[in-house]
């Protein structure tokens, strides 16, 4: 019997995706970088319910979890993979699923990965991930050492990700967005966390968290954020920020009933 033909906690279903997750050799980096795998685990996703989850890698520095295969990882940022197309312009190469996910769209052209840390880019050549992959997704990686704060592409951006932070959610970063923005100059933008900081700045603007709440924050930010036409994202946003918020709303808010 495999792990997948046993039966889940009681209430739990199992996690399942049919996005890629590559198969990551368990490894020590440099400068204390670590691969580590836990058989089985129960988490929560970003908008979903906690499953239970088999094989769920993770990567850690110093006993902190940057990325993991977790469900709240995946559905944080596979809004962005789903969208995505032409040219894509990574910042922060993690544990590298969200650039060979855009690398296996037959609408991606190009996936450009820009990493500060030496170390990571040493681990990812370790693992050689693309090596996975079918050669016409090869081809499309680019990977680069440099500051996101600074970079600027040689090559026209449809779409820019960020990843670069270790909390989901901190303050100031739609306006470090905005720094990454102004040097690239994409076509269209989705950075992690973005519908946390959705809901906690219209909640603090005194919008709703409405279709019509989402697209007046957005507005105001700035960016050209895709997402919001999706099935349901206000109930997505919803369902994110009961789960993740946590207490982390702007000061001065008056929290909606319910969140």
């Amino acid at each position: 019997m495999t792990l997948m033909d046993a039966a889940p906690p009681p209430g739990l279903d199992y996690y399942e995706t049919d996005l890629f997750i590559p198969t990551y050799r368990l490894t020590d980096g440099e400068n204390g970088w670590r691969l580590r795998a836990a058989a089985l685990s129960v988490s929560q996703g970003y908008w979903t319910p906690t499953r239970f989850v088999q094989n769920m890698v993770g990567l850690l520095r110093h006993g902190d979890t940057w990325m993991s295969t977790s469900p709240m990882e995946m559905e944080s940022q596979e809004i962005g993979v789903r969208l995505s197309h032409g040219h894509v312009l990574i910042c922060g190469m993690g544990m590298g699923w969200a650039a060979v996910n855009c690398a296996l769209r037959p609408e991606v052209t190009r996936v450009s990965v820009v990493e500060l840390d030496p170390a990571i880019l040493a681990l990812h050549r370790d693992l050689d991930l693309a090596a996975q992959l079918p050669e016409a997704a090869q081809a499309k990686l680019h990977v680069v050492q440099g500051d996101a704060y600074e970079y600027v592409p040689e090559v026209p951006v449809d779409l820019l990700m960020p990843d670069i932070w270790l909390p989901l959610m901190n303050d100031g970063r739609v306006e470090e967005v905005r720094r990454m923005q102004a040097n690239v100059q994409a076509r269209e933008v989705y950075f992690w966390g973005q519908e946390l900081e959705i809901a906690r700045h219209a909640v603090a603007w005194g919008y709703g968290l409405d279709s019509d709440g989402i697209a007046a924050t957005i507005a105001r930010f700035d960016l050209p954020l895709i997402g919001p036409a999706i099935d349901d994202y206000p109930g997505k946003l919803r369902a994110a920020a009961r789960q993740n918020m946590r207490g982390r709303w702007l000061p001065g808010s008056v929290v909606p009933a319910g969140l």
